[in-house]
């Protein structure tokens, strides 16, 4: 085995709904305190003013009481198989047969940004899979799925959760919780949990955080005084060290919460993930606490909210999303291409500065590109790099022909 992130508001929906089993009463609510850096990311002020106006120069938010998710039937699509072996092979594995040893383990866990296209092959972690050399995909993603623990379940114990949460995953993978319990309702996951061997793992992709916001779970304790496993930062905390404690070698990958944008009932814009509060906060300051989580964890930080490695804001946002929130096939193959880069540097495909530079413009993606570092600059820049390059060192990366 290998060792080893426009327009002005239209309507203003009132919704009533409230979240069922939520402790907090009427407007005791509070923001949690520590959660946030400090400092305003990057690309924050720009994509801010860029998706309504109105609200990123007053500084406001839209306060919306029971936003809910869009409803996409392929984010529930159960996969025919969620096994692939790419791509020497570039077949899909549905046997035991899969041979692991010499080969990258990617075990995903997350909600249907992961699991959507997976009953066509084009979800996320199948493309990867098929950027990514000798590599073995293991997609355990289950839509609608969140990184808390719900609080309709008020038993929060290992032995005792049946949560399909992130917790409850890692529970069910470690053995502390019955998976065959935890994933009664999707068997299709369970035969594919059944074939993760912990200790042969490679690299774990996480993606959680949306379902947290659209439930109205806590950002952190800070913000709840119950039990802390239905707090955002404090669940995911704890399923990493379960992670690191049964796979010792992997690497852990944990992608925050991707841009969207809220539409009300008639299609009326209501604002995007910086402005639009649902219960606790913004979906942009769940996607701070995930880059808290990865920094107090030690853990890797991929960014899908804040634009760091790819145009994400309101005037692009239905050039890669269904309904302001879902991937579309092209959301997917961008994702993939990028979270690509991270095992590809990691087990010496390419050089490391590919994952850096790449930068991709959504009008312009290509799905068939392959993205590399300008030859001149890396010998340039990066004399090392273009040392094993000219040597052939790299499995993907090839020189520029003469």
């Amino acid at each position: 085995m290998k060792k080893r992130y426009l327009t002005a508001i239209a309507t203003v929906m009132t919704f009533v709904t409230v979240i069922t089993g939520c402790a907090l009463q009427g407007d005791d609510t509070q923001k949690a305190t520590e959660y946030i850096n400090d400092e305003t990311e990057s690309s924050d002020a720009s994509t801010a003013m860029s998706a309504v106006d109105f609200a990123s120069e007053s500084g406001s938010t839209i306060v919306v009481d029971g936003l809910m998710e869009p409803v996409l039937e392929e984010a529930s699509a159960s996969a025919s198989t969620s096994v692939v072996e790419t791509p020497a092979a570039a077949t899909v594995a549905t046997t035991e047969e899969v041979k692991e040893q010499d080969k990258t383990v990617m075990v995903f866990m997350g909600d249907s940004q992961f699991a959507n296209g997976r009953s066509e092959g084009t979800d996320i972690p199948h493309l990867i899979g098929e950027r990514v050399p000798d590599s073995v995909v293991y997609n355990l993603g289950i839509g609608g799925t969140t990184g808390a623990i719900e609080m309709t379940t008020s038993d929060v114990s290992p032995e005792k959760l049946v949560s399909t949460s992130f917790l409850g995953m890692t529970y069910a993978l470690s053995g502390q919780a019955d998976r065959n319990n935890v994933l009664s309702e999707y068997p299709e996951i369970l035969e594919t949990m059944n074939k993760v061997d912990p200790k042969e793992v490679d690299y774990y992709f996480l993606s959680y955080g949306t379902n947290d916001f659209f439930l109205g779970l806590p950002l952190d304790h800070t913000q709840y005084d119950g039990d802390s496993m239905h707090c955002f930062y404090d669940a995911m905390c704890t399923g990493i060290d379960k992670l690191k404690e049964i796979s010792p070698d992997a690497t852990i990958i944990l992608l925050t919460p991707f841009y969207g944008v809220y539409y009300d009932n008639d299609n009326n814009l209501i604002g995007d993930t910086y402005i639009v509060s649902n219960y606790f906060d913004t979906l942009a300051n769940y996607a701070r606490k995930s880059k808290n989580v990865a920094e107090d964890e030690n853990v890797e930080s991929f960014d899908a909210m804040f634009g760091t490695h790819c145009d994400l804001y309101i005037d692009t946002a239905d050039q890669y999303l269904i309904d302001g929130v879902h991937l579309t096939l092209t959301g997917r193959q961008i994702f993939a291409r990028l979270l690509a880069h991270l095992p590809n540097y990691m087990e010496k495909y390419e050089p490391s500065i590919y994952y850096d530079t790449d930068y991709i413009k959504i009008s312009e993606f290509d799905p068939d590109e392959y993205y590399k570092y300008r030859d001149d600059m890396l010998k340039e820049y990066y004399p090392d790099y273009y040392e094993k390059l000219i040597n052939g060192e790299y499995k993907l990366a090839k020189p520029d022909e003469e």
